[in-house]
């Protein structure tokens, strides 16, 4: 679920480069046609950059929020809660380690005996 979330992330934000990669694109072929001073194209994609970093703050906060909220829901353990039932779990295998002593061995003696 997590890793869902962040390629919906990295895909906004590629989104985001290449439409001000476009933009620029544009912009400088309507400099080029003198259609826009260097001033005015300049300002445009400053405008748009400015805008599309606080809108990706925002859009983060927004999936953190909504991630948050699956997470609650659907009551899945958090990565602390996995480490301590992980430790849990090596401490009981330790403490209940079978003996050197297997059936095979077992029966090896009674046969032997």
């Amino acid at each position: 679920m997590e890793e869902l979330l962040k390629r919906i992330l990295y895909t906004g934000v590629g989104i985001v480069s290449l439409t001000a990669e476009k933009l620029q694109e544009v912009v400088d072929e309507l400099v080029k046609d003198q259609k826009l001073s260097i001033d005015e194209g300049k300002k445009i994609v400053d405008g748009f950059v400015k805008e599309t970093d606080g809108k990706k703050d925002e859009f983060e906060a927004q999936v953190k929020g909504i991630t948050e909220k699956v997470i609650k829901t659907f009551s899945f353990a958090t990565g602390q809660q996995v480490e301590e039932l992980t430790a849990r779990i090596e401490a009981l295998e330790a403490k209940h380690k079978p003996t050197k002593t297997t059936r095979s061995s077992k029966k090896e003696e009674e046969l032997t005996a």
